[in-house]
């Protein structure tokens, strides 16, 4: 598990291997998703997001570089015009497809996500990067649900989702403080970055252009 300098206080980054630095203090990051936390999809003009019942500590994220329990928000992905160009954070300079962020928030400094989010070590972010490949069967049950919210603040019952499928088997992960990449751009998140990339297929990333 690495750190990666000049991070502080700036996100996305363009992440360095050669500068990351090995912690040995770093532990793996344990990740428990509950799938009946799962609540809906929705379309909010600019991308989609999918949201989770985020009342009890059914859905958390814990160890690594957080001191507190984390609970699951929401996930969402961002991509770009062109498949050379849609992740948000880079290494070395490369940009994949596409990235899937998942949002959690501290459960046990804050009551709730807004007050989270606007504070140091109110939110932790798992980035994964997303590379053309072979189809990604737990992805394809999202993707074939996007038809439903092509308008704005559309909202579906998506039900019974564990994004943990969406995650690379390897637990090696870059971490750095910084903040969101989108409004308000508090300056509260930890950002985990997974280094080993998820396949998914070119209509698989194709479908995000067109659900929004």
């Amino acid at each position: 598990m690495d750190l990666v300098p000049g991070g502080e206080r700036q996100s996305p980054i363009n992440i360095r291997w050669r500068d990351s630095v090995y912690d040995p203090d770093l532990k793996p990051l344990t990740i428990s998703y509950d799938p009946a936390t799962c609540l809906h999809l929705w379309n909010n003009g600019y991308s989609f997001l999918v949201e989770f019942e985020d009342s009890t500590d059914k859905s958390v994220i814990k160890g690594g570089p957080l001191e507190d329990n984390y609970r699951l928000k929401q996930f969402h992905f961002h991509w770009g015009a062109i498949d050379a160009w849609g992740s948000e954070h880079t290494v070395d300079s490369k940009c994949y497809p596409a990235e899937l962020h998942l949002v959690h928030w501290n459960s046990v400094k804050f009551e709730n996500f807004e007050d989270a989010a606007l504070e140091e070590n109110g939110l932790a972010v798992i980035g994964v990067f997303l590379k053309l490949g072979k189809n990604h069967e737990e992805l394809q049950k999202l993707v074939d649900t996007l038809p439903s919210i092509k308008h704005k603040d559309t909202i579906v019952e998506f039900g019974s989702f564990d994004p943990s499928c969406l995650m690379p088997t390897c637990p090696d992960y870059w971490t750095y403080s910084g903040p969101l990449t989108t409004p308000p751009l508090s300056e509260s998140v930890t950002w985990i970055i997974k280094k080993q990339p998820v396949e998914v297929d070119h209509d698989q990333v194709h479908s995000f252009h067109v659900s929004v």
